[in-house]
């Protein structure tokens, strides 16, 4: 039929601007852009150039799913800091809606053939379900008092938890998968390092000073000297979530081969370490320690474990009882975290006292998003929110109940205790047994000091942890994959040399 075409008959583009279909779509889109232009300015304007670009992403999300689950993990460590300039930002929106989204590209990729949800059904899914199915019975909590506190309150605590593990394993279930998290993880610990950098050496930009004049100045300009929080919610989430960055990318830089790899991982390491510092977060001094402490214990060897405790000792020994380098701010503020006698301390100590007192009559607590300084937003003269509760456990305690901290903490302690078990007994792969000894170790650390800090379950640390859990009990898929592979080269080398 093509070649019975004459020539002169193909109508070429310009010929089809000629039809009246083409004509009317050219028009209504002037139209829609000349109105949104008018009403919204320039962003109106930035709109419309993305417009491409957001289609294209879309086409992609429904083609490789995956990429929802990668976008989403990205998205983490800049979606707060977003918030400092555009105002009104549905943050809380924006990571929920690219989460579904996800599923449901993942539900019409596969509309023929059915999503094969198995992979996903695993005891980790089954704590996921357990623990989010609690924070909805705390909608019936006699204590509760605003439902917007709680939707505000449960996503980090348990809706993204629920979200992000069945993806995890249904998506990270290679090895190749699990280096693409890892990187990606660790490229975006660079970027918010290397802002923090410039915070600390040019200082804020307009929009960072407006957040700090609006009241964040209070906790994050101390004695002159600011706290460096970069595209974080906070100095808190950004000095723990640098430290964690560099426990798991140490520990990595100990087992890649490849030298790109290991200078990678010792670039983050060295970064999140100084982002650490400048952060002026005291409680982050725990991540390095009870993590690398964990790290020695799973490596099952006397001699790592004595040097390893000898060099825990020492660091323990620099802020404890030496005053070296006290004349640096950075260094001074770690080394009152070692202080029993810390003002800070003491005023926690008593807030959690208060605490006992109401939540001694409450097993379930006061309702999720009832506690702490962010809930004065929906309860401004509740009795919780005016008691910092600066921990994550107390935050827990507070909003939940003692039945909560519990259940919360038995489903932290399982993971870690069953991850630590297939890291000494069971992967036989050395090289994946390094990455996931480096995930728990990291999250060991996190654990640690969200004691000291709310930092579990928030953006990015959350996310990364969440996904930490589910690969380090979906080994068993990846240690047979790296086994089988490994086997294969040997037998081609084998083969080479015959």
């Amino acid at each position: 039929m093509q070649g019975n075409v004459h020539p002169f008959e193909i109508q070429t583009g310009s010929g089809k601007l000629g039809k009246p279909f083409y004509v009317v779509s050219i028009l209504c889109i002037v139209a829609i852009a000349a109105v949104l232009i008018s009403r919204l300015g320039v962003a109106g304007g930035f709109a419309l150039i993305l417009m491409p670009f957001v289609v294209a992403y879309f086409n992609f999300l429904f083609r490789f799913p995956i990429i929802g689950y990668y976008s989403a993990v990205a998205l983490s460590f800049v979606l707060l800091g977003l918030g400092r300039y555009i105002d009104d930002l549905p943050i809380g929106l924006a990571m929920d809606g690219l989460l579904i989204l996800t599923y449901i590209a993942l539900i019409f990729n596969k509309f023929y053939d059915r999503v094969d949800w198995k992979p996903a059904k695993k005891d980790i899914t089954l704590l996921a379900v357990i623990w989010f199915g609690y924070s909805l019975l705390e909608v019936l909590n006699p204590e509760s008092r605003s439902f917007s506190a709680w939707m505000s309150g449960m996503r980090g605590i348990s809706f993204y938890m629920v979200l992000m593990i069945p993806l995890a394993l249904l998506f990270i279930n290679t090895n190749h998968k699990l280096n693409l998290f890892l990187y990606l993880w660790g490229i975006f610990s660079i970027i918010v390092s290397l802002k923090g950098i410039m915070q600390n050496t040019i200082g804020v930009d307009p929009w960072e000073k407006a957040w700090l004049d609006a009241g964040a100045a209070e906790t994050h300009i101390l004695f002159g000297k600011l706290r460096i929080f970069s595209f974080l919610s906070d100095a808190g989430q950004f000095g723990a979530n640098q430290a964690y960055s560099a426990v798991v990318a140490t520990i990595i830089a100990l087992s890649v081969k490849s030298r790109r790899s290991k200078i990678f991982c010792i670039i983050i390491a060295v970064l999140g370490f100084y982002g650490m510092l400048l952060s002026g977060t005291r409680g982050a001094i725990s991540i390095p320690l009870a993590g690398f402490a964990l790290y020695f214990f799973l490596k099952k060897n006397i001699l790592v474990m004595i040097s390893g405790v000898i060099i825990l000792l020492s660091v323990f020994f620099f802020f404890k009882y030496t005053s070296i380098g006290q004349n640096i701010q950075e260094i001074r503020r770690m080394r009152s975290a070692f202080d029993p006698n810390d003002p800070s301390l003491q005023v926690r100590i008593e807030n959690q006292k208060k605490l006992s007192v109401y939540l001694a009559s409450r097993p379930m607590g006061g309702g999720i998003g009832h506690a702490g300084v962010k809930a004065k937003k929906f309860l401004p003269n509740a009795f919780l929110s005016q008691i910092a509760t600066d921990s994550w456990y107390v935050l827990i305690w507070a909003e939940q109940g003692i039945i909560g901290l519990c259940l919360h903490l038995f489903i932290l302690f399982y993971i870690l205790i069953k991850a630590s078990y297939r890291i000494m007994f069971r992967i036989r792969d050395p090289i994946l047994k390094m990455k996931m000894a480096a995930l728990a170790s990291g999250m060991f650390g996190i654990m640690v000091a969200s004691y000291g800090n709310a930092v579990l379950g928030t953006m990015p640390t959350g996310m990364l942890l969440y996904t930490s859990m589910a690969v380090m009990l979906n080994t068993d898929i990846l240690d047979k994959e790296a086994i089988s592979k490994n086997q294969e080269e040997k037998s081609l080398h084998s083969e080479n040399e015959y």
